[in-house]
């Protein structure tokens, strides 16, 4: 693999971290492909059938009526969340996309200045190429426990 082709999807990974971190959550659907999928699943999860999702949105459009509600509707903790994303590595292709793992940690401030550890996991991703640059065709978040300290409102 060309080391251009890692470096595209250590940034795609880098920006999708910096979009929530900003709450640019309006742009977070952009980062994937039209019918992308995201979900979150507990590592205790992972595998079985029906593989349970904490979160779960297939395409671009589910993605923004999840952002939509979160900015209209929904109540839930106001947060500066951080999140850090490393050990990127790309595992191997599937057809013309990447196959993608790297480790996540997310953390959250709240308004009294208070940082907690919130989630920790990793994500599986399947990263495509597309004329508008790298996107993801599947994005899934495997938390290491179903264990989330508050409400899960936005993506991790």
């Amino acid at each position: 693999m060309a080391d251009g082709v890692y470096a595209q999807i250590c940034a795609l990974e880098y920006r999708y971290a910096r979009l929530l971190d900003e709450d640019r959550l309006e742009a977070w659907p952009e980062l994937f492909e039209p019918g992308g999928v995201y979900r979150v699943v507990p590592r205790e999860n992972r595998g079985r059938e029906p593989e349970l999702a904490i979160m779960s949105c297939d395409g671009q459009g589910m993605m923004r009526d999840r952002v939509r509600s979160l900015r209209e509707a929904n109540v839930y903790n106001i947060h500066q969340p951080r999140h850090i994303v490393t050990n990127v590595e790309v595992l191997g292709a599937q057809g013309s996309a990447h196959e993608v793992a790297c480790c996540y940690t997310v953390y959250q401030t709240d308004q009294e200045g208070t940082t907690r550890l919130y989630s920790v996991g990793q994500y599986l991703d399947l990263v495509a190429f597309t004329a508008d640059g790298p996107r993801f065709r599947r994005k899934l978040v495997v938390v290491d426990s179903f264990a989330i300290p508050n409400l899960l409102a936005i993506p991790l």
